[in-house]
């Protein structure tokens, strides 16, 4: 089954609502109903909750400064906590004096990369939004087609060219993650050359134009390891926001037809190995694993409670 509806960063309890977005004054009206709630984004983090380690700060519109950017995340599905099902949620990005003035303490500011796994499924649907939502608009000031300044509309879902006129959406990154195993039942885990050492994780890569999510395992894999795999199957996929990415998860084996060689392509693994389940359990192994918030960590985690292949 895939993994999807269990990773930390796929998770939501918000219904998008798409067609509001559209609606002419939709965002200046819910902002004027105490009954919305707002997310606070700053520097690429989220504010919690005073005294909380794994809850959103929600706000209601008047308490929150004048933002940089505002977006409608969407309507929740169900009543959650002290949130009502059908409340409206607001996610304002604010600049550094404004972040600073509202919560100085950096302890209260949460990154969604190292801990995202800890929110519950509306917290983490919120901030992988926001995030992803907020980064956008950060690299989209002005148009990729013609260099004019663009301006927000629907809700913070476009922005526009002061020039054509013409609408431009949000674009996400599609990469592969793959897992891949050979005949004695290991798996292959790479060092990124800007991790710490005894770092290692699954081999990724983004899509390229033109390509399949398929072709593009089996190429990263290929150009990263020097590894020939074949028969790529789905696993699961997650969002990404560090900037703009959507995992897609697969698992491959080895091609038997073909030989194999271990080859960091040094640039960006400089060093790849092969593990089996002893070793990656082992208490003592000095080996850093991937974060709880990623999907490598799901993919990984899965293949270790599998049974062993027989080889009887």
């Amino acid at each position: 089954m895939s993994l999807t509806a269990g990773l930390p960063l796929s998770r939501s309890r918000i219904d998008r609502d798409a067609v509001s977005r559209k609606i002419p004054g939709f965002l200046e009206r819910i902002w004027a109903d105490s009954a919305t709630k707002v997310v606070i984004i700053w520097r690429g983090e989220a504010l919690l909750a005073p005294g909380s380690h794994s809850e959103l700060a929600l706000f209601s519109p008047q308490d929150v400064p004048p933002a940089l950017h505002r977006i409608y995340l969407g309507v929740t599905t169900e009543a959650v906590r002290r949130i009502a099902r059908g409340t409206k949620i607001v996610a304002a990005v604010v600049d550094d004096s404004q972040g600073t003035a509202l919560e100085p303490d950096v302890k209260r500011w949460m990154s969604a990369r190292t801990l995202a796994h800890t929110l519950d499924d509306l917290d983490a649907g919120l901030v992988v939004e926001a995030l992803a939502m907020a980064n956008w608009h950060a690299s989209h000031a002005f148009s990729p087609r013609t260099g004019a300044a663009t301006s927000v509309s629907q809700a913070g879902w476009t922005r526009i060219d002061s020039t054509t006129g013409a609408d431009l959406f949000p674009r996400t990154d599609a990469a592969v993650i793959a897992l891949i195993t050979d005949g004695e039942d290991r798996i292959v885990l790479g060092s990124n050359a800007l991790w710490e050492s005894h770092r290692y994780s699954l081999l990724a890569g983004f899509v390229e134009p033109g390509e399949s999510l398929e072709a593009a395992v089996i190429r990263e894999v290929w150009e990263e390891s020097g590894l020939a795999v074949v028969n790529p199957i789905y696993m699961g996929s997650q969002p990404w926001p560090f900037p703009a990415s959507l995992m897609v998860g697969f698992q491959a084996q080895l091609d038997p037809e073909r030989a194999s060689v271990l080859t960091p392509d040094g640039t960006e693994i400089i060093d790849l190995r092969w593990f089996t389940r002893e070793e990656l359990r082992d208490p003592e192994s000095e080996i850093t694993l991937p974060g709880p918030p990623s999907i490598a960590r799901a993919m990984i985690d899965r293949w270790l409670d599998e049974l062993p292949v027989d080889k009887g």
